[in-house]
């Protein structure tokens, strides 16, 4: 039997994917590009952003884009990436859109997140003046005259 790599990746989520037989694979860290190949010594380096791509011995190129990763192989063959996020492609030219288009929604997210905070503290804000324009104590602390 042929020595194999498996791979695995997961982000804090979910596995993105787990896959066996994998006889190459290719993915850069900051260093540059660089491979791994079964029987590799034990491995432990940081992705920032990038694509890693992989094969087996019969089956084409696959692809991943990372951001935000560890990527560390083990025992020689146990190829393991934990990362922020991991977007599969079994193409190169479709990935690049699908990860611009997963960009552009963290972005929209974002931005109606920070929406809705400015909105939360306007109306908060709104309710303070209303209560000190009507001589409320919303702070307590005026002493009750009751005592």
């Amino acid at each position: 039997m042929t020595a194999v790599l498996k791979l695995t990746v997961t982000t804090p989520l979910r596995i993105i994917l787990q896959e066996e037989d994998i006889v190459s694979l290719r993915a850069e860290d900051a260093s540059g590009d660089f491979g791994i190949k079964p029987g590799h010594t034990d491995f432990l380096t940081v992705i920032d952003a990038g694509v890693m791509r992989w094969r087996t011995a019969e089956g084409p190129w696959r692809y991943c884009a990372l951001r935000g990763g560890i990527f560390s192989v083990t025992s020689g063959n146990l190829v393991r990436v934990a990362c922020r996020e991991a977007i599969l492609s079994d193409d190169l030219a479709t990935l690049r859109p699908r990860v611009a288009a997963a960009r552009k929604e963290a972005l929209d997210e974002s931005r109606r997140a920070r929406a809705q905070g400015v909105k939360l503290y306007a109306h908060a804000v709104r309710r303070l003046m209303h209560e000190l324009a009507a001589g409320g104590d919303t702070l307590g602390l005026q002493p009750d005259a009751d005592k």
